[in-house]
C-alpha cells in the first residue's frame, strides 16, 4: 500500500477543476482507493510520461481526466496535477 500526499498545486487545481463536479469527484475518490492498493492496477492505466514531464507518471480518472504524480521514495507518492489531458500535459 502506498502513501499519497497532495502537493499545494494539486489541492489548488483540484478545487478549481474538479470540486463541485460530483461525477468526476466520485470517480477520483474511487480511483484513489484503487491506486492506494496498487498504483499499477490495469483500471488506472498508469503510464510514465515523456518529454518535459519525463520524471512524472499519470493515471486515468475518466476518459479525459488525468492525475499526474511522482514517486518520492519507498511507498510514497506525490500528486501534482489533475485535469483534462490538455491541462496537465
Amino acid at each position: 500500500m502506498v502513501k499519497v500526499t497532495f502537493s499545494a498545486s494539486f489541492k489548488r487545481v483540484f478545487q478549481k477543476r474538479i470540486k463541485g463536479r460530483q461525477d468526476i469527484e466520485n470517480k477520483f475518490w474511487k480511483k484513489l482507493a484503487i491506486f492506494l492498493k496498487n498504483p499499477f492496477d490495469s483500471q488506472l492505466r498508469t503510464h510514465k510520461l515523456s518529454g518535459k514531464l519525463e520524471k512524472l507518471w499519470g493515471f486515468t480518472v475518466e476518459y479525459d481526466v488525468r492525475v499526474v504524480f511522482y514517486f518520492s521514495g519507498q511507498g510514497k507518492v506525490v500528486f501534482v496535477d489533475i485535469g483534462k489531458h490538455e491541462e496537465v500535459y
